[in-house]
């Protein structure tokens, strides 16, 4: 477990020694964050298509998919209709409608992760072995896009199964709307929770315990579920860039003269 966790730390590090240990790592370093830069602008709209194709191929439908003018909202929605430019977020899907499925809305969830596990971590692996500043800028993006997406997507599959692990266990729908604590943005259901919970339609200082407490449990879920897509994309890495481990041969121990 301990492996588990340290495990993207670890290769970060080491993907960043080779570029800090040149005689002048700024020269490395700006390369590097013009990647990440150009990448990100890339990286969202990408992202937030990726969440529609999650609905509509697994039988869901969109509506509406809010996006900021500047990741190229006012272009995309010329192709895709159902674009609106402008939201306080960089990207959101607004209107969709999973048919009450939690697969689609796990599916609708994930899917941009997927470039992850496939692309953004095996790079974090073949940059562990070879100095690539500009190839290290696009894993940043990609392949740590489970970690920065915590308090969004992954909450929201974390309290997506939660919710719905708890609806098995009480049999029926319970005092509380455990839909209500599902949200893209935990900081914002915090804030509703803790301010007005009745807008969720939580009531009663008991409901309002039981939903801190799913709340809780949905962030430890939301945790797991990033470091395991990480795990995952390592596994790949892994398989991809073996034939580029370094191999060490020690060298043979002369026997001592007798």
């Amino acid at each position: 477990m301990k492996s588990f966790f340290r495990r993207p730390f670890d290769d970060v590090i080491a993907c960043l020694m080779p570029i800090m240990s040149v005689r002048t790592p700024f020269k490395a370093m700006g390369p590097m964050m013009i990647s990440i830069v150009i990448t990100w602008f890339l990286y969202v709209p990408v992202h937030e298509l990726l969440h529609v194709a999650g609905c509509v191929m697994t039988g869901g439908e969109v509506t509406r998919l809010e996006m900021k003018w500047y990741y190229g909202a006012n272009l995309l929605k010329e192709i895709f209709p159902f674009i609106v430019s402008g939201s306080k977020y960089a990207g959101q899907l607004t209107g969709f409608d999973t048919r009450g499925s939690d697969l689609i809305y796990l599916s609708t969830d994930f899917l941009p992760f997927a470039l992850s596990v496939l692309i953004g971590v095996p790079l974090v692996h073949f940059c562990m072995r070879k100095r690539r500043p500009i190839l290290f800028g696009i894993a940043v993006v990609v392949g740590l896009a489970p970690f920065y997406n915590m308090p969004g997507d992954y909450y929201e599959m974390g309290s997506t199964i939660t919710t719905r692990v708890a609806t098995w266990v009480t049999g029926s729908a319970p005092a509380i709307a455990f839909e209500g604590i599902r949200s893209d943005d935990i900081f914002s259901l915090m804030s509703d929770l803790f301010n007005d919970p009745g807008e969720k339609g939580i009531e009663g200082a008991g409901s309002i315990a039981i939903a801190w407490l799913l709340v809780g449990v949905s962030l430890v879920v939301d945790v797991l579920l990033a470091f395991l897509t990480y795990f995952v994309g390592g596994l790949l890495g892994r398989l991809i860039v073996r034939s580029e481990v370094p191999k060490f041969v020690l060298p043979a121990r002369k026997r001592p003269r007798a």
